[in-house]
């Protein structure tokens, strides 16, 4: 059961470090420079921070979970609730400094998605 935990969670961080779109911040200052557009104003209309910050907010768990919650047409256990604060924890302590992302991602539906689509397998092979 502990090599299966591992496992998933393993399948999750690759999912996320491969789905993760992150810009640099002296990128993302010259593309708002470009756009004639001041930082503040981009931050706020892309909705971006840093990609740690994101990755660890509880807007983002609380997304992920909702969607699970959603394919499963149930409450999600407090395992699952678990392993999405724990991906995206470990996701985001592996994020460099500077790295900024949206919150506005496809983070959240690829980790439900996973996470669901494990669940049914799980249960297939249990029967």
């Amino acid at each position: 059961m502990i090599a299966s935990h591992a496992k998933l969670r393993d399948e999750l961080l690759a999912l996320v470090a491969q789905s993760l779109c992150t810009r640099p911040l002296a990128t993302f200052a010259r593309e708002s420079q470009h756009d004639g557009e001041s930082l503040k104003d981009a931050v706020e209309r892309y909705e971006v921070d840093y990609a740690w910050h994101v990755l660890g907010s509880e807007r983002l768990r609380d997304e992920t979970i909702r969607l699970l919650e959603g394919k499963l047409t149930h409450v999600a256990s407090d395992a699952q609730k678990a392993s999405v604060t724990e991906v995206l924890k470990a996701a985001a302590a592996g994020q460099a400094a500077d790295a900024l992302m949206s919150f506005d991602s496809d983070v959240p539906e690829q980790v439900a998605t996973l996470l669901y689509i494990r669940r049914k397998a799980d249960a297939g092979a249990a029967a």
